[in-house]
């Protein structure tokens, strides 16, 4: 990846802050995902190598481009890029970093012959629509102060924002690689799901139950942006008329006028209501089936150490601090 970040580009500076969120570190649980299912299906690692970096690189460019909608003030243990150096700067370096993604992807040719490589930018294509059009639905009920939300609209959010480009895509290309067009990726849709539901919903509860130093981003982050969260669209739904009347003020405000006590009462009452303790118990849930479906969707694969590290994913999606 840090062949494409130092690219020697015009301008030093510019290199440096198109390099900075990557060289942040992370888990790169995306790159890693694609790279142990393509190995786990018979591939060699080499022949994953450009899908994976260029995942890396979207996936960081989607960080930049989240911190400016969400007015985020911390990423990982840092001040945000936008906040060091401005908004059209940070605008600027998360299009770059997306434009540096479709590089590996065309460099996949000489790896992989053009007909495959196609095909893994054809699924590149569709996991950078439903991740945007995720996103765009996010946005939507936080610009028009949408309050009237269940279960099942959270999860169809999820589903398009974080579970593409974090576990679906991952999983389709990797099998993609491996078994050299030979298999039909849908089954791979409902694991993918369930694993990347259980993710998003334990990285909302770290947001608020988390060790801040650990966790790299701003506790109560979420509640401050006005997310519409299992816990904030539970707290909705179980709350009293009087205290719904007053959250969706709080939420129709700009950030700006959100205040510490504010947070503290949405707190106060998602633990009141069991908001916290009701989306442990989906996530849970969700890791379980997707325990399930890994069974049917990989139960046919030869024992091996990547195989191994999916199975392992649902387990360790819940255990994460």
């Amino acid at each position: 990846m840090k062949e494409y970040l130092r690219g020697g580009r015009a301008h030093e500076g510019f290199d440096a802050l198109v390099a900075d969120y990557p060289e942040r570190g992370g888990r790169s649980l995306r790159a890693s995902l694609c790279l142990a299912t393509a190995r786990a299906f018979g591939a060699r690692p080499s022949e994953a190598l450009n899908s994976a970096v260029a995942l890396e690189l979207l996936h960081n460019a989607f960080l930049v481009h989240d911190d400016v909608e969400d007015e985020s003030e911390a990423r990982r243990g840092s001040p945000t890029l936008h906040l060091r150096h401005g908004v059209p700067i940070a605008v600027n370096v998360g299009d770059a970093l997306a434009v540096l993604s479709l590089r590996p992807l065309i460099e996949n040719v000489e790896a992989l012959g053009s007909r495959l490589a196609l095909r893994v930018l054809e699924e590149a294509e569709r996991m950078a629509r439903e991740s945007v059009e995720g996103q765009a639905l996010e946005l939507w009920w936080r610009q028009h102060n949408v309050i009237e939300l269940g279960e099942a609209d959270y999860l169809r959010m999820v589903l398009k924002k974080t579970c593409w480009y974090s576990t679906i895509y991952p999983l389709r290309v990797g099998a993609l690689i491996g078994t050299r067009d030979g298999v039909g990726l849908d089954r791979y849709l409902r694991f993918g799901f369930f694993v990347g539901a259980a993710f998003q919903i334990q990285d909302d509860l770290l947001n608020l139950v988390g060790d801040e130093a650990r966790y790299g981003k701003e506790i109560n982050g979420d509640i401050l942006e006005g997310k519409r969260t299992l816990m904030l669209i539970h707290l909705l739904g179980a709350a009293n008329a009087e205290e719904r009347v007053l959250l969706s003020r709080m939420l129709g405000s700009p950030r700006a006028a959100r205040t510490l006590e504010d947070i503290r009462w949405v707190r106060e009452r998602m633990d009141r209501y069991g908001s916290i303790e009701y989306a442990r118990q989906v996530a849970h849930g969700l890791a379980g089936a997707a325990l399930h479906e890994f069974s049917l969707a990989y139960g046919d694969l030869p024992d091996s150490p990547d195989k191994r590290f999916i199975e392992a994913l649902p387990t360790w999606v819940l255990e994460r601090t």
